[in-house]
């Protein structure tokens, strides 16, 4: 299988114990960012000079680099604004300059909603510390000097217990890490401590990580970067995986979970919500379909289709919200063709679109919930808006 774009550079973070800003630098540093060009980007902030230590370590017989920074006193803490100054005002890359602001604006915008004050009065405390604007600015150096385009990320554990904060104890994950994490795929786990930090969930946030399985690589480069702490019998890596994406003629393949069951005695009123809670549980799909069942009873056929993750969640729901005794579950392979969503320009205004592609070949497909909106908007039949889409 060839390669797409020789330009396009993917990289796959496998948080399988959590995320942070020195892990992901440690991991990018492990991959082939050398720790000179690091410390002559960190020097372009004014802070006075910092030198950046990468050594080796084990992590339960597993090695990777551990980042630790050293430089002269800071103030305790530093506004948005300040942050946002310093940034502006460094020598930087234009798209250096840009995640780096990108990721502290994430971080601004979540403080602000979380305490209810305007963002321009936001003081990080930790967040505004050298080590975190090091870690921003050189994960977003080590981005653009490794060449990476794309990033997908594992589903993220989430730690339990509580966590020490500036502002006091808070509840693990922390309300900002949990914020962030909006949009992709969590799970818990009996792990102590904070296995995400909100820096780490930022820098997935500000690189748009698709939680998705790893998609089809020529794999060039693994790396390893280690967390501060010690889990007890679990390794407190992250690893990156980076590497050229193949020609997506054969689709993207992936494990998922088929759970069925048959069900005779439930009221069709609580179908509904049984579908709404499947969904929320992070069901990919949810089919029903008329059988005829033992006794001769009328009954459903309930089909579920779900990521190997979401398994308890998808059990839970349907032995709480149905009538069902007993599921099937089978693990077995799906092929999707790539599929994204894009803005088309209509005589009615934008109009956002599914786009699919496979084998080499695109099609643009209705995206329904935009298509009702601008007819309603409009006072259209739908079928009208559906023919403003492009011919395949």
């Amino acid at each position: 299988m060839s390669t797409t774009n020789p330009s396009e550079r993917w990289a796959f973070f496998d948080c399988f114990s959590g995320i942070s800003g020195d892990m992901t630098l440690g991991a990018l540093i492990d991959l082939g960012l050398q720790v000179s060009d690091l410390e002559q980007v960190l020097h372009l902030l004014g802070l006075g000079e910092v030198k950046v230590r990468a050594r080796r370590v084990t992590k339960e017989h597993l090695t990777g680099i551990q980042v630790e920074f050293h430089s002269p006193a800071s103030p305790a803490h530093r506004s948005y604004r300040d942050i946002q100054a310093l940034i502006s005002r460094a020598a930087l890359s234009p798209r250096v300059q840009e995640l780096s602001l990108q990721m502290f604006r994430l971080l601004g915008e979540v403080e602000a909603r979380i305490h209810g004050q305007p963002l321009e009065k936001v003081h990080f405390h930790e967040l505004g510390a050298v080590d975190t604007l090091a870690d921003i600015v050189g994960v977003a150096y080590s981005c653009e000097k490794l060449g990476v385009t794309k990033v997908y990320c594992s589903p993220l554990p989430l730690g339990w217990g509580m966590i020490a904060a500036a502002h006091g104890r808070l509840p693990n994950p922390a309300p900002a890490a949990l914020e962030l994490l909006k949009g992709l795929s969590v799970y818990g786990t009996d792990l102590p401590g904070e296995l995400v930090t909100p820096t780490g969930a930022a820098i997935l946030k500000a690189l748009d990580a698709q939680s998705d399985p790893c998609p089809p690589l020529h794999l060039e480069q693994v790396g390893y970067g280690a967390g501060s702490r010690d889990l007890p019998g679990h390794p407190n890596l992250l690893r990156v995986y980076l590497g050229r994406p193949l020609a997506a003629g054969q689709g993207v393949r992936e494990k998922v979970l088929v759970l069925e069951t048959h069900i005779d005695d439930m009221n069709p009123e609580l179908y509904e919500p049984l579908m709404a809670g499947l969904f929320a549980a992070g069901a990919l799909d949810v089919a029903l379909s008329s059988i005829q069942m033992k006794k001769n009873r009328p009954g459903v056929r309930l089909t579920v289709i779900a990521p190997p993750a979401a398994r308890e969640g998808v059990l839970e729901r349907l032995f709480l919200d149905s009538t069902t005794l007993g599921v099937r579950v089978l693990e077995v392979e799906r092929v999707a063709a790539r599929r994204w969503q894009e803005t088309i320009n209509t005589t009615y205004g934008p109009l956002q679109v599914k786009v699919m592609e496979y084998g080499g070949h695109r099609r643009v497909l209705p995206e329904y919930e935009a298509c009702r909106q601008m007819a309603e908007q409009h006072g259209l039949p739908l079928i009208e808006v559906y023919r403003l889409l492009p011919k395949n």
